[in-house]
């Protein structure tokens, strides 16, 4: 199993936000002591301090893994705490949006395995995806422990490479703010129809939760579930009429949303 590699020569977390939290939390929970991980973070919270790991106490001098979950404007600052460990066998990998595998080759030295991941904030929940994708120097087995490691936190998938990552930004990674943003939209709409504001959002939030719990579950597709629900000249039609409307509705509308994303993904890595 890839994760006793972490335990037999240690881990390195560099941040422990929510992000870092979440994930530090499904290594302890598959198994991985908290004795192996070093974790480094300015402003570490009550359970972090009780949760066994080294605290600030430095780095062993060839961790299996140094994970950077550091925002992207804190990284050219924090980076140098882990310079000495670049170009060589300690694999690194990385959760900031933003930053590309160049730039870390820059800080770390050419020759350095580095992994770059999108996760989304699911992971906090243990239902996030990650998209993965590794420069010339990530053998198989760095591969699959970087899997394993983001797998602690939910699905992953593999790019064919790191052209594809702002796509995966513009989709999954920003795309829960999308569906948080449709709850609130549904609940003003049942709201201006005339129902309450807590009964409006109570109904959105369930409705969304549970269709999402439904596809997640179901081996039908998309398309499917959707025609499950609708009835020919029923009242779903009628809404889907407007929803699925080529110029105005969804499909022309989240296009541009995820287009967008995407642009400025590119313009964050230049």
């Amino acid at each position: 199993m890839t994760l006793d590699r972490v335990a037999r020569d240690g881990l390195v977390l560099l941040g422990c936000g929510k992000m870092g939290t979440a994930l530090l939390t499904g290594w302890l929970a598959a198994g991985v002591p908290p004795a192996s991980v070093w974790v480094i973070e300015p402003n570490p919270t009550d359970w972090l301090r009780g949760s066994g790991v080294h605290m600030n106490q430095g780095v062993p001098p060839a961790p299996a893994v140094a994970l950077l979950a550091v925002k992207p404007q804190m990284m050219g600052a924090a980076l140098p705490a882990l310079q000495a460990l670049g170009n060589g066998v300690t694999l690194f990998v990385s959760i900031a949006a933003g930053t590309t595998i160049a730039t870390f080759e820059a800080a770390l030295g050419a020759r350095t395995p580095i992994v770059r991941t999108m996760p989304n904030t699911p992971a906090m929940v243990g239902r996030g995806i990650t998209a993965l994708c590794g420069n010339a120097h990530v053998t198989a087995s760095d591969m699959a422990l970087a899997r394993d490691l983001m797998a602690a936190v939910g699905q992953v998938v593999n790019l064919d490479g790191e052209h594809q990552i702002d796509a995966v930004t513009a989709v999954s990674g920003s795309g829960p703010a999308y569906v948080f943003h449709l709850i609130e939209t549904m609940a003003a709409a049942g709201e201006a129809e005339g129902l309450p504001a807590d009964v409006a959002m109570q109904l959105a939030r369930a409705t969304v939760c549970g269709s999402g719990e439904l596809a997640f579950q179901s081996f039908d597709t998309a398309a499917q579930l959707r025609i499950n629900v609708t009835s020919p000249g029923g009242t779903t039609a009628a809404a889907l009429a407007v929803l699925m409307d080529p110029e105005s509705g969804f499909p022309a509308l989240l296009k541009r949303a995820v287009k967008a994303a995407a642009d400025r993904g590119r313009e964050l890595g230049k």
